[in-house]
């Protein structure tokens, strides 16, 4: 292994390729992750204990197991009771599934820091539930959870060359096979400094909208 940056622009047409490919693996886990993280929050506050307890035990099963066991079980095992998904396509379902468990914590909090009072005055006004949820509470704990949510974005962001290991081509994964060939680090190198150029922007941007929504 050397260092011979006159190969870089041979690797640019890939690592675009593998940017597109880290955005999408994001872009969709993290639509996954909100989506589904919600509704394990509000199942979990359910009256109905057999809707809460398989909730609770599924996912801290998902929260307490590796996200990469988690991708080649969902590459190697599921295909042989189920669909098979590209290499692409489970690291977005994996990214998705495995947030989605922090993110219900997330709205977890954010709903117990809705005032009691809140819950009162629906109850009060003979609200039905659906609209106590949808009118009241949710739109009051999904503010104040914003940037805690963001954070888990740039987590995910920073836990996406994962899917590299089940053959995704992402970022990582474009570099890894142009290193190979190669036998040199600069593909290693600008993907790393890939990450930083997205990753701390984004960081900073979450903390002025923390700023904001606290006041």
């Amino acid at each position: 292994m050397s260092w011979d940056w006159s190969n870089v622009e041979d690797f640019m047409p890939q690592f675009w390729d593998g940017v597109l490919v880290t955005l999408q693996a994001v872009a969709w886990g993290t639509l996954i992750a909100f989506s589904l993280g919600l509704l394990w929050a509000v199942a979990q506050r359910s009256d109905h204990k057999w809707v809460r307890w398989p909730v609770t035990a599924v996912t801290e099963f998902i929260r307490n197991t590796p996200l990469l066991v988690q991708l080649f079980f969902l590459f190697t095992v599921v295909p042989e009771f189920g669909p098979t998904m590209s290499p692409l396509t489970t690291g977005i379902v994996g990214l998705g599934l495995h947030y989605s468990t922090y993110t219900a914590e997330v709205y977890r909090a954010g709903i117990e820091g809705v005032p009691v009072g809140q819950w009162e005055a629906a109850t009060a006004l003979s609200l039905p539930k659906r609209r106590t949820w949808t009118a009241i509470i949710l739109p009051q704990a999904i503010r104040r959870v914003i940037p805690a949510l963001g954070n888990y974005v740039v987590s995910m962001l920073k836990d996406s060359p994962q899917i590299a290991a089940i053959g995704a081509l992402d970022m990582l994964g474009e570099a890894k096979g142009f290193t190979q060939a190669t036998f040199t680090y600069e593909a290693i190198t600008i993907v790393g400094i890939a990450f930083i150029v997205i990753a701390y922007p984004a960081s900073v941007l979450l903390r002025v909208l923390e700023r904001r929504l606290v006041r």
